[in-house]
């Protein structure tokens, strides 16, 4: 379920709603701009049209905030300065580029400050929170909308305290506190609903919908999805429209997973209702380009037609999420690919354009061993043993050329199922109810890249996922795939292995250690690791037709995949299921019971 940030749609000059009507109220400021002659207003304006473009286009934002920074130094106004600092700063977060967005909010901050504007003050405060928001250092988010939130009741600006409540609502929210999250969004909706901010209603409704769909109350959830829904498409915001219809088809697939009890065609109707909803928010996702959406969306709705028997209609869903998810998080990746393949075309024409000569040669070298006759016995035998070369050395090529292929279908598939598929022409989905999961990723990745060049940090990417390779291979692993600058890797197929749960975590502890020393040596220029582990059954098999993967689907693989996201930098971080099976091998520090998104509360070791 997604959730929306208030404090976003609640600053001042935001607007959500269609590309279009974003793009009609900028040519309005700009023809405005045309014809106004005072410097401040001139300042006013062009912070505006920033403020409007970074729903749209950031960086044409920036160059707007940019002009009002000149023209209020110009002028030496200095609260024009400030207001300038803001809008670029807003415009660097929607470009998720925090580090400079943090920059300019606090020279705006700085600004206020030394003219006394408390407003102005407690905006820069709210958006600096956001900022840690969006990076997930939840505390420091907390603290700077405490700080804003005080200036706000200072000055009795409503809705500025509304939408820090809200702010502090969705970080109970973020700790699994969700009857506070709950007790904030209400503070908020009933302020928002005195001032007349429909639009802080809607997303206020969403938001309570969300965490009641966390503590598993799936009616009031439906209760305040569909309430969202009918306000968002009132307003005609069809960003938000598109979450809460998908958020209302989510409450009611919840709803029919927990109605076992009731009736099977009231249970056909709610889940009838899911699918049409999730339908509907993909169509509207995919109208507004908000991939996002789609992957998530599309997810729920496999799960939906699933538990309604209808599994072609489950399957398509599912390689729409499975292909969505991989494009947004793994385009270099598919570059690398496509300069692979380009380059592999190249040598393939190269080998057919040598085979053709030597071709070309033994038919001139036949047709003088027709006018030579038995009588140019000497020629004959010469032209014999060249043709005799040419083929050896023709064989020796198209023996090189099979060999390189059969390496590339190796490095992409298990040695069984690439044996299979050739044999045959296809593999089939197999079932392994054995195998242990490892997720890996990279702490701060995209800071740690700031530091780099790219070609440095493919570089080094690449050196620590060659090493990878190395570890897992020399424990009997098989590695599935890396996406982005996560890596997974599966232990107990295709060949079945007892110690499947020992061998992941003796090289999830190789991989630690490997990274710690490649930091002790390098320091900013790699990164730490963070691993997750889990035991349990998956689903293994070739996704597609072209350009085939070997890939595993299954909750064990999400399960792993949150034992890695709650795990630290230089740690590893195992389920209960696989602690069972390692506990006599493993020393390991129990960590209790942690929610995990979409799992509920799971028990979690840390191997020593």
């Amino acid at each position: 379920m997604k959730r929306l940030i208030s404090f976003l749609l609640l600053l001042m000059s935001v607007r959500l709603c269609a590309q279009k009507q974003g793009q009609d109220e900028i040519d309005s400021l700009i023809k405005a701009l045309h014809n106004e002659k005072a410097d401040s207003q001139r300042v006013r304006i062009l912070r505006n049209i920033a403020s409007d473009y970074r729903l749209i286009s950031p960086d044409d934002g920036m160059n707007y905030g940019q002009q009002a920074l000149a023209l209020a130094v110009q002028a030496k106004w200095e609260k024009g300065i400030a207001l300038a600092y803001s809008a670029i700063a807003s415009n660097y977060q929607y470009k998720s580029d925090y580090p400079n967005a943090f920059d300019y909010d606090f020279k705006a901050l700085k600004k206020f400050e030394e003219i006394g504007d408390k407003r102005g003050m407690a905006n820069c405060i709210r958006s600096i929170g956001t900022v840690y928001q969006y990076e997930k250092n939840y505390p420091k988010a907390q603290e700077y909308n405490l700080k804003a939130l005080k200036i706000f009741e200072e000055i009795g600006d409503k809705e500025g305290i509304s939408s820090n409540l809200s702010n502090l609502g969705i970080f109970y929210f973020s700790q699994g506190d969700y009857d506070k999250a709950i007790e904030y969004d209400f503070r908020s909706l009933k302020i928002s609903e005195e001032t007349g901010n429909r639009n802080a209603v809607a997303v206020q409704m969403c938001n309570i919908g969300d965490a009641y769909m966390h503590k598993k109350d799936y009616q009031k959830a439906l209760e305040y999805d569909s309430k969202a829904l009918k306000a968002f498409e009132e307003q005609g915001d069809k960003y938000s429209t598109a979450i809460a219809m998908g958020n209302t088809g989510e409450a009611y697939l919840a709803i029919a997973k927990d109605t076992a009890s009731k009736s099977r065609s009231s249970k056909a109707e709610t889940l009838r209702l899911a699918i049409s909803y999730l339908k509907n928010a993909i169509d509207a996702s995919r109208k507004i380009k908000q991939l996002d959406n789609i992957i998530e969306f599309s997810q729920y709705l496999s799960d939906a037609y699933l538990m309604a028997g209808n599994y072609n209609e489950a399957l398509i869903s599912y390689k729409q999420y499975s292909t969505m998810n991989d494009s947004v998080y793994s385009s270099e990746n598919n570059l690398r690919i496509k300069q692979t393949e380009h380059q592999h075309d190249l040598e393939l024409k190269d080998r057919d354009l040598k085979l053709a000569r030597l071709a070309v040669a033994k038919n001139q070298n036949e047709k003088l061993f027709l006018i030579a006759g038995i009588a140019l016995l000497l020629l004959v035998v010469i032209i014999v043993l060249r043709n005799s070369s040419i083929q050896k050395k023709t064989n020796q090529l198209l023996t090189k050329e099979k060999k390189r292929s059969d390496d590339l279908l190796l490095n992409i598939l298990p040695e069984e199922v690439a044996e299979e598929l050739k044999e045959t022409g296809k593999a089939a989905a197999k079932y392994f109810d054995n195998v242990t999961v490892m997720f890996t990723d990279f702490v701060n990745f995209t800071k740690a890249g700031e530091k780099m060049t790219p070609q440095q940090l493919v570089d080094e990417l690449h050196a620590c996922f060659v090493a990878f390779d190395e570890i897992i291979r020399k424990h009997n692993i098989e590695k599935i795939k890396t996406v982005g600058d996560a890596y997974l890797a599966v232990s107990g197929l295709p060949i079945p292995d007892p110690a499947h749960a020992s061998n992941m975590i003796d090289a999830a502890l190789e991989i630690s250690g490997f990274m710690k020393d490649r930091k002790a040596k390098l320091g900013g220029n790699t990164f730490e690791v963070r691993i997750g582990i889990h035991s349990g059954n998956v689903v293994a098999g070739i996704v597609g037709a072209i350009k085939f993967a070997y890939d595993i689907w299954g909750d064990t693989v999400n399960t792993a995949a949150r034992m890695e996201e709650h795990s630290e930098a230089g740690k590893v971080n195992i389920s209960q299921t696989t602690y069972d099976l390692v506990k006599d091998k493993f020393v390991c520090t129990y960590r209790g019971e942690i929610t995990a998104k979409n799992k509920g509360k799971l028990q979690m070791y840390f191997v020593n």
